[in-house]
C-alpha cells in the first residue's frame, strides 16, 4: 500500500513538472518563463532550463534579465556537454559585460569549454589550437587571478596532445619504411615543440631511421649516410647518458662501424671495376679510332687516285688535235 502511495506522488509531481514545463513553453508571460526556466536550471534540467531561456532571449532583450539569461544559458549548455556553443556564449558574455562581476568567470569558463571541447589526439585539433589561444588570453588579460593557477597546466596539457599526435604522425613513416620522410617528420616535431616531453622517443626514432637509411643506401649516399647516423649516435648518448637510448646508441653505432668498414672495402672493388673498366673502354675508344683513322687514310687514296686519273684525261683531251676537215666531192 505505502509503495503504492509514494507511486501515486511521483507521478504526480512528473505529470505536475511536465505540466509546468508545456505551460511555459506555450506561455508569453516573460516573468513566468523566466521562473520555470531558472527552477529548471536549479534542479539542472538542462534541456528543459534551454528550451525556455530560447525563448526568453527577446523577451528579456534591454533588461535587467538579459545578462543572467545569457550567463545561466552558457553554463547550461555547459554542463549540457555542448562545449562549442558555451564556449561561444560565455565569450560574448565577457565581451559585452565587461563591467559585470561574472565577466572573469565567463571568460574562464569560455576558455575552459574550448579545453573541454578539444578533441582526442588522432582526430582534428583545430579546437585544441583555439583553446590554447584562448586560455593564454585570460591569462594575458587576468595575470591575478585566482583561476589562474590552474591554466599553465591546462595548457600544457593540450599542447602535449599537438605534440603526441606530431611525434604519431611521424613515426608511421618509419613504421612504414619511409626512412628518409620519417627523418625529416620527426626532425619537424622537434622544432615545432623544442620543449617536447617525447624528446628521447624522437631522437630514438631520428637515429634508427638514420641507420636504416644508411644501410639501405644507394652506392653514392652510402658514406655520406653511415656518417649521419654515426653522428647521430654520439648525439644521442651525449645528450640521454645511462638511458636505454644510450644503450641503443653503443650498439647501434658498432654495426655502422662495421658497415662503414665493409663499404671500404666494397668501394674498393668497385673503385678497382669501374677502374679496368674504364681503361678498357679506352682501349676499345682507341682500336676504333685508329681504325676509323686507317679507313679514312684508305678513302682519301682512293678519292685522290680518282681525282689524278681525271686530271690524266682532262689533259690527255686538251693535247689532241681536232680531226681536218672532210669535204664530199659533187658527182
Amino acid at each position: 500500500m505505502k509503495k503504492y502511495i509514494l507511486g501515486l506522488f511521483a507521478v504526480a509531481v512528473i505529470s505536475s513538472c511536465v505540466s509546468q514545463q508545456e505551460k511555459a513553453m506555450k506561455s508569453a508571460d516573460k516573468n513566468f518563463i523566466l521562473k520555470a526556466a531558472n527552477e529548471n536550471f536549479t534542479k539542472k534540467k538542462w534541456k528543459n532550463a534551454l528550451a525556455l531561456y530560447d525563448r526568453l532571449t527577446n523577451l528579456v532583450a534591454g533588461t535587467d534579465d538579459f545578462p543572467n539569461v545569457g550567463f545561466n544559458t552558457a553554463y547550461a549548455n555547459y554542463y549540457d556537454k555542448s562545449y562549442k556553443l558555451a564556449g561561444h556564449q560565455f565569450k560574448n558574455f565577457a565581451v559585452n559585460f565587461p563591467k559585470d562581476p561574472r565577466a572573469e568567470e565567463a571568460a574562464y569558463m569560455s576558455a575552459l569549454c574550448y579545453y573541454e571541447g578539444s578533441m582526442d589526439y588522432n582526430l582534428d585539433q583545430s579546437t585544441t589550437e583555439i583553446a590554447i589561444n584562448e586560455l593564454q588570453d585570460f591569462l594575458t588579460n587576468y595575470p591575478n587571478s585566482e583561476r589562474s593557477k590552474n591554466i599553465s597546466q591546462l595548457i600544457d596539457e593540450l599542447s602535449y596532445k599537438l605534440e603526441f599526435k606530431a611525434y604519431e604522425n611521424a613515426k608511421q613513416y618509419f613504421k612504414m619504411g619511409e626512412y628518409k620522410a620519417a627523418n625529416v617528420a620527426l626532425d619537424n616535431v622537434l622544432d615545432d615543440f623544442p620543449s617536447t616531453k617525447l624528446r628521447p622517443k624522437i631522437y630514438d626514432f631520428i637515429m634508427k631511421s638514420r641507420y636504416e637509411l644508411a644501410l639501405k643506401s644507394v652506392y653514392d649516399l652510402k658514406d655520406e649516410r653511415i656518417e649521419s647516423a654515426l653522428s647521430y649516435t654520439k648525439l644521442v648518448e651525449k645528450e640521454l647518458p645511462n638511458t636505454e637510448y644510450a644503450k641503443t646508441a653503443v650498439d647501434l653505432r658498432g654495426k655502422l662501424e662495421k658497415e662503414k668498414q665493409n663499404f671500404v672495402v666494397v668501394k674498393k672493388q668497385t673503385e678497382a671495376r669501374i677502374a679496368a673498366l674504364t681503361a678498357k673502354q679506352k682501349k676499345e675508344a682507341d682500336r676504333m679510332s685508329e681504325k676509323n683513322k686507317t679507313e679514312q687514310q684508305i678513302k682519301d687514296q682512293i678519292t685522290n687516285e680518282k681525282k689524278a686519273m681525271q686530271i690524266q684525261r682532262d689533259s690527255a683531251a686538251l693535247q689532241t688535235p681536232p680531226p681536218a676537215a672532210t669535204f664530199k666531192i659533187q658527182r
